[in-house]
């Protein structure tokens, strides 16, 4: 099921959780500013996993800021957040604004172009609790997105542009999967802020 939907309001999950789009919630200036200065950070990383107990370190990068220097474990490496940065505060509020909920940290990624992805998982680490809410800011390139039912025959593929906001809450880590599926036809960076609660 292919969805391309500007209401906010209107859940793009047919049942078990809750995920909405809002598009375009930074303006042109906004995302060149943000994106660019996010994209020349010196803070980003190789990501390691450990994946059928070896060590697995990804052409993807990431970043893990936060209130406090919270510690966060997926895929069996525990990552400790830096303090937000100028620039991350500042979207930090945007995004509780948008959301009209509360943050206190942001994993970030860094996809330099479709060759690289993420494979299907769920965000349901301990820390962040009992059915999470979760606001994810695309900036750069649009890349599609893609969620499957755990249980149940039932796939929803969403594209991000540079600017939209998702969010997702209720069950949707509990009952869904999603990827960010690789591709040959994006060429250009994506950068993927993440807002979450560290319990």
């Amino acid at each position: 099921m292919d969805l391309f939907n500007n209401n906010p309001n209107q859940n793009l999950l047919p049942f078990d959780g809750e995920v909405f789009l809002s598009q375009n919630v930074l303006n042109i200036a906004e995302i060149d500013f943000f994106y660019h200065t996010l994209l020349n950070a010196n803070f980003w990383k190789q990501d390691e996993l450990i994946i059928f107990g070896k060590r697995i370190t990804t052409s993807r990068k990431v970043a893990w800021f936060g209130d406090f220097n919270y510690k966060y474990s997926y895929s069996k490496i525990t990552k400790t957040a830096k303090l937000w940065t100028p620039e991350l505060q500042s979207l930090k509020k945007l995004i509780e604004l948008k959301t009209e909920e509360s943050f206190n940290s942001c994993l970030l990624n860094l996809y330099h172009n479709g060759s690289e992805g993420m494979s299907w998982h769920s965000d349901n680490e301990k820390e962040l609790g009992e059915n999470p809410i979760i606001a994810s800011l695309s900036l750069g390139a649009a890349r599609k997105f893609s969620l499957k039912h755990k249980f149940k025959n039932y796939k929803v593929d969403i594209i991000l542009e540079s600017g939209d906001l998702l969010l997702m809450k209720g069950e949707t880590q509990t009952k869904w999967l999603h990827c960010l599926p690789k591709t040959k036809k994006v060429t250009t960076p994506r950068i993927n802020l993440t807002f979450r609660n560290i319990i």
